[in-house]
């Protein structure tokens, strides 16, 4: 799935989050025309240079994978992204949700920046919390459910 962020949405994300991590994942998206996995794989490489991975799935699907039961699980973190899906000029509560991504990936030993735990959440933000959690889990978790 090649999911995107129209200029005004890279726009308005622009203005809610001044910080310079989110600032560096926002360049990059307006850089990649706001394809989100690109990004993600630029600031990935930067961060922990290139790495050769499994062609079946992108880096970010990985990345998503390792880190899904915990989102999806975490009734406070699945909180703050409901809420902000209601609220969605909330600079607290975005900055919020890349804060506890970032502390999410670190517990499963993936230690992910600012940037690039903003590109994850607004990849999330922008399919759905219910989209990501139901309909993008691997077979073998559809099946213990």
């Amino acid at each position: 799935m090649n999911t995107q962020l129209i200029a005004s949405e890279i726009q308005e994300i622009q203005q809610i989050l001044k910080d310079e991590p989110a600032q560096k994942a926002l360049s990059t998206l307006e850089q990649n025309n706001g394809n989100l996995e690109a990004s993600f794989d630029i600031l990935w490489q930067e961060q922990f240079g290139i790495q050769e991975y499994g062609k079946s799935k992108s880096l970010l699907q990985l990345v998503l994978d390792e880190i899904r039961a915990e989102i999806c699980g975490d009734e406070g973190l699945r909180g703050k992204l409901k809420e902000y899906t209601n609220n969605p000029g909330s600079a607290s509560l975005l900055n919020s949700i890349i804060g506890s991504l970032v502390t999410v990936a670190a517990l499963n030993g993936i230690p992910i920046d600012g940037a690039i735990a903003t590109i994850v959440a607004l990849y999330i933000l922008k399919i759905g919390l219910n989209v990501f959690c139901k309909y993008t889990a691997s077979e073998g978790e559809e099946e213990k459910k």
